[in-house]
């Protein structure tokens, strides 16, 4: 998809959001959200004297829906642009790493469980403090989106890059 449209699109997905909800974006708190319905199903007692499960009760709302329709969303646009594909390896993982599936799956579950984690402990996540914060002229919304990217460039850069043969 051209890269303008997309922006004009989540721009415009941003002001329906506040227009129609009177909350800007985000996505981490879906994810507490259902890990308390989860846990609500087995120990509800300890849900219900939670004070982060009292403030943001473990119900389905407008944010689940947003999360679905990121996931049906990419995956028309994948249809539409004859570009989907299923790989459990992406290519730049199996040239760095090898084909195995194994340690891939073990490493996306490890940087999934920091991601959340330091979304909780940011009290948001990329979405909500980049992407919203950076809509609002909040200078921390800028301060994050410009650390968002430094990490994943150091990230990227730390793992993907090419080693020199001694």
């Amino acid at each position: 998809m051209n890269p303008y449209w997309a922006g004009a699109l989540a721009g415009a997905l941003a002001v329906f959001s506040v227009l129609m909800t009177g909350k800007f974006f985000g996505a981490s708190t879906t994810f507490v959200r259902a890990a308390g319905m989860i846990e609500k199903v087995f120990v509800p007692e300890r849900v219900a004297g939670m004070a982060y499960y009292v403030k943001e009760a473990p119900k389905v709302e407008w944010q689940w829906m947003f999360l679905i329709g990121i996931a049906l969303g990419s995956f028309v646009a994948a249809l539409v642009t004859r570009s989907f594909a299923v790989s459990f390896v992406p290519g730049l993982w199996r040239e760095r790493f090898g084909p195995g599936w194994g340690k891939r799956l073990c490493v996306a579950f490890i940087g999934g469980v920091i991601v959340i984690c330091g979304a909780r402990l940011a009290d948001g996540c990329p979405s909500g403090h980049g992407l919203s914060g950076v809509m609002q002229l909040a200078v921390s919304g800028f301060v994050a989106l410009v650390c968002f990217f430094i990490g994943g460039i150091i990230v990227a850069r730390s793992v993907y890059a090419k080693r020199r043969a001694r």
